[in-house]
């Protein structure tokens, strides 16, 4: 986003995840990302870093069996809090249940940021649920 320079001033995104997300855990993330990589994290970091998490809990859940029936009959209905924010796994269509963000960029410290200021909660992948 910094490469993209001032004119990207004010667009307005929707997505999962910005790295100024306004939590605790957000700033605890950010904050061992950048010390590791040099670098903010994106949507892909936080996303492996909450696929990582419902693996490691799916095997305490299992007792570590690892066959996939198993994990995945472990996995339905879990939630957590993510640097994200809150996530689940529906546990019909075993897809991610997450908040989407609609956000605009704005400069933070003098480096450009996507400042969320509203939330849709909980939703679902549009393409499986019911009319």
């Amino acid at each position: 986003l910094n490469g993209m320079g001032d004119a990207a001033l004010g667009a307005v995104t929707a997505h999962l995840y910005s790295a100024v997300h306004p939590s605790a855990m957000n700033k605890d993330f950010v904050t061992a990302y950048k010390k590791a990589f040099g670098t903010r994290p994106g949507f892909m970091a936080v996303s492996g870093y909450d696929g990582i998490h419902l693996i490691y809990e799916a095997l305490k859940k299992t007792g570590g069996k690892t066959d996939g029936d198993a994990l995945v009959e472990a996995m339905k209905g879990m939630k957590w809090e993510s640097p994200r924010g809150p996530i689940s796994i529906d546990p019909e269509t075993r897809d991610i249940v997450q908040n989407i963000y609609i956000r605009k960029v704005e400069k933070v410290d003098g480096e450009l940021y996507n400042v969320e200021f509203q939330t849709f909660d909980a939703v679902k992948d549009a393409g499986k649920t019911k009319k």
